[in-house]
């Protein structure tokens, strides 16, 4: 039987009503709760109030001139007796515990002139806080109510004034406590009432919520509970959702599960079709990429013959294809031309535009005889222009470098600061100010820069996607960890230095997707 019970699972109508039972108890604990501590507060400080209304009754009713006397003198009259007939009836009639006058003293004592308990005279330790009373006494102000817990006379909550004479000096002070037995009374019985009222309400709330919650959303969720599970096992509709008439999201929710199930249906009999599409578009993303990747020179050492210089690139897409390019040409014998390019945007949109904006920066150049990267990038930038309405652009970083001296003149539009080592140096960024990109803006003019390069100089130039490539953690990988890769062997051969990088990067990402194309390009002159 025991086993039974262990395996037996409550439904949603068990967990409904016993979420509304111990919902509404909490509330209603909660209420008693606070509603409690507020009308002991609010009873406290009533009774501290009342106090002080019989401490000024009697204020007004004692001859104050009497009590200094009696300070002094320690000794009693007839008036004392009187008064102490005339205190006596106003504790019994007013319900206070005590009320007693005293004088205190510095040593956290208080001697009664006045006390229903006690001759005059008496001497007894101050159990109220000793600042709050020493200052009322020394400076004639009304203290602030305070409990006094003590082990002769209870627990009590005390109302204090000073006594003064004819000249504004205080002679004693004048005590009106109540039990705070009274007060804890009155919560009793507050508390009593509020717990039995809270269970009616909590009866009646019950049955209200349960009635609305089954009528309203557990019946029309079982009848969503049913349907699904009959279509995750048929793969076929029925209309039981169409009995759901709740008027609100639940109606709501049938109908788009009704729709669900038929896209879902009319996706399966599509699946293969899709499937077949699918397919059919990877194999051309594989064959583009493989085309983009045959226009870009693979072939290392790509000039052989050419013992002034060597080069190495890489170029790793996001994508199947991507939109970074590199691209390095002789012009002629004595003129080599380096480009680093990266298209705003992926994948095939991105590829195209790469396409033409390679093809024309190439030709461009080996018809230049000027040697000028500005005014090659002022032709294709208008090119480019033309029938541009998806508002792609490219940023470039063109070279163009004699062979025989070593001269570089440059022009960087929009893209990234290339980085150079000097013979027996390290790498460092050559920072300066860019022009805007290529195919922003029509009639744009680029400026250049111009610096050389001497035996055992190097130059690297890359696209974004290495310094924003980004780890599980979200940081950047950054120029600050290029450089140091760069600097891990500076004087490595061209392809080292790629090497070193790109692995420096892998170990950077992990397994976190890229976002951005990788290419480098390493340039080493002898």
């Amino acid at each position: 039987m025991a086993r039974l019970l262990k395996k037996k699972k409550f439904g949603i109508h068990a967990k409904a009503l016993a979420g509304i039972i111990v919902f509404t108890l909490l509330v209603n604990i909660a209420m008693c709760i606070s509603g409690s501590l507020i009308f002991d507060r609010a009873v406290q400080r009533i009774y501290n109030e009342r106090g002080y209304v019989v401490a000024n009754i009697i204020l007004n009713q004692i001859d104050h001139e009497k009590i200094a006397e009696y300070s002094r003198t320690w000794y009693e009259d007839k008036y004392y007796e009187d008064m102490s007939m005339y205190l006596n009836y106003i504790q019994e009639f007013s319900g206070a515990a005590y009320i007693y006058i005293g004088v205190p003293y510095e040593d956290k004592t208080i001697k009664y002139i006045y006390d229903s308990g006690s001759n005059m005279g008496f001497r007894d330790p101050i159990a109220a806080p000793f600042d709050e009373i020493w200052k009322a006494y020394t400076e004639g102000v009304r203290p602030k109510s305070y409990l006094v817990r003590h082990s002769q006379y209870g627990f009590l909550t005390s109302s204090c004034l000073p006594v003064k004479d004819r000249k504004g000096e205080v002679v004693a002070l004048l005590f009106v406590d109540t039990n705070m037995e009274v007060i804890h009374s009155t919560l009793r019985r507050f508390i009593i009432n509020m717990v039995i009222i809270a269970l009616v309400l909590l009866g009646g709330f019950c049955l209200l919520n349960w009635h609305y919650m089954n009528s309203y959303i557990i019946h029309p969720l079982m009848i969503l509970r049913r349907n699904i599970k009959w279509f995750a096992e048929n793969t076929t509709t029925d209309d039981s959702l169409n009995d759901i008439k709740t008027g609100d999201e639940l109606e709501e929710l049938a109908k788009s599960v009704q729709s669900m199930e038929q896209d879902i249906v009319d996706y399966i009999d599509n699946i293969q079709t899709i499937t077949a599409e699918k397919e059919r578009i990877t194999a051309e993303l594989n064959v583009a990429a493989k085309i983009q990747a045959d226009m870009l020179p693979r072939n290392f050492p790509p000039f052989p013959e050419r013992k002034e210089f060597d080069i190495y690139a890489t170029m790793t897409p996001a994508k199947e294809v991507g939109g970074d390019f590199y691209d390095f040409f002789l012009i002629d014998e004595d003129h080599l031309g380096l480009v680093m390019a990266d298209v705003s945007g992926k994948g095939v949109p991105a590829a195209l535009f790469m396409v033409n904006a390679r093809t024309l920066i190439k030709y461009r150049a080996l018809m230049d005889k000027k040697f000028s990267p500005a005014d090659i990038l002022y032709d294709v930038n208008n090119q480019l222009c033309e029938g541009n309405d998806a508002d792609l652009f490219v940023t470039v970083w063109l070279g163009i470098i004699e062979i025989s001296t070593g001269k570089v003149v440059s022009a960087n539009a929009g893209h990234e600061h290339p980085v150079i080592k000097r013979a027996g140096g390290k790498f460092e960024l050559d920072i300066y100010k860019h022009s805007p990109a290529v195919a922003a803006m029509e009639g744009m003019k680029f400026r250049e820069q111009e610096f050389h390069l001497n035996h055992g100089d190097c130059l690297f130039v890359y696209t974004d996607g290495v310094p924003e490539a980004t780890n599980a953690k979200n940081e950047l990988y950054g120029p600050e960890r290029m450089l140091k890769a760069l600097n891990y062997n500076s004087d490595g051969d061209v392809k080292e230095l790629l090497e070193n990088v790109e692995k420096d990067i892998d170990e950077f990402v992990e397994d976190s997707p890229r976002f951005d194309d990788i290419t480098m390009l390493s340039f080493k002159y002898f």
